[in-house]
């Protein structure tokens, strides 16, 4: 079976440079189809450029924007940030729910780009999870799609991890929302890339199942401030860890009045 070399990409929060970095390094990888797993916005202050990307290249018949290129049909999930953007983000603390609330304003400041769907209209329809013929889909967990976290400390929950692998439909799940990246696996054991890493085989043909955290494109907070994908190629991974100008991403947040500073600040220290 041919599988689509995938790249998978997570909490993009509006920060323009670093996803158009992940981009251009993904097309120089070969990759073929693109899957976002959630939080394209919040935070950040591009929130609209963020989402015309995602809608160009994270859905049926997408196109990579930057050659026009066809790409294999590629996906977007329901994050947090979107979904408090619908409903409540009473359970955000005041910073994020400050980045959100100036986030929802952006969006009806301006139509999106002609072509493309409205913003709210592309948010609203999409789905908390997602499966393929190998993998499945999250950005939180499979347990709760849109809002648990899987943290490293989670690897000594063996409660957590048993109650998560009950609702695997896949041998693998990718997720984000932590912004940390790592792998568990059933058994407990955790790896966490230090950088750049793989291709690894998740090893399916031991019928082992693992749970994949791609890390955050746009704010990551494992103390390494360089944006992190994954590339799956349907049986190996290969974790991704790439500078970008941050300087420029929080620049543009600091130009922002009603974006909080420490937004901007986080972005080089990756926290």
């Amino acid at each position: 079976m041919s599988y689509p070399r995938t790249a998978l990409i997570s909490d993009l929060h509006g920060n323009e440079p670093a996803l158009l970095t992940a981009i251009a390094h993904a097309r120089e990888r070969g990759v073929e189809r693109y899957v976002c797993l959630g939080d394209v916005i919040g935070y950040g202050a591009r929130p609209r450029q963020a989402l015309e990307l995602v809608m160009q290249l994270c859905v049926p018949g997408a196109r990579d924007p930057g050659t026009g290129a066809a790409l294999l049909d590629g996906l977007c999930l329901l994050g947090n940030h979107e979904y408090a953007l619908f409903h409540s983000s009473e359970d955000f603390n005041p910073k994020a729910r400050a980045a959100l609330d100036w986030t929802r304003e952006e969006l009806v400041r301006a139509p999106a780009t002609k072509g493309l769907p409205d913003y709210f209209d592309f948010l609203g329809g999409l789905a908390p999870m997602a499966c393929d013929e190998v993998a499945m889909f999250a950005h939180g967990s499979p347990r709760d799609p849109v809002k648990e976290y899987m943290l490293p400390r989670d690897a000594q929950n063996p409660g957590k991890l048993t109650a998560n692998f009950a609702r695997m439909e896949r041998s693998v799940c990718f997720v984000g929302h932590s912004h940390v990246p790592a792998v568990y696996y059933e058994d407990g054991t955790l790896f966490r890339p230090r950088g750049s890493e793989g291709p690894y085989d998740l090893g399916f043909a031991a019928k082992k199942r693992s749970i994949v955290n791609v890390g955050s494109v746009g704010q990551p907070r494992d103390g390494d401030p360089r944006l992190s994908y994954v590339i799956f190629d349907g049986r190996c991974i290969e974790f991704l860890r790439l500078d970008y100008d941050h300087a420029a991403a929080a620049a543009a947040i600091r130009a922002e009045p009603d974006l909080p500073e420490f937004l901007a600040e986080r972005l080089s220290a990756g926290r």
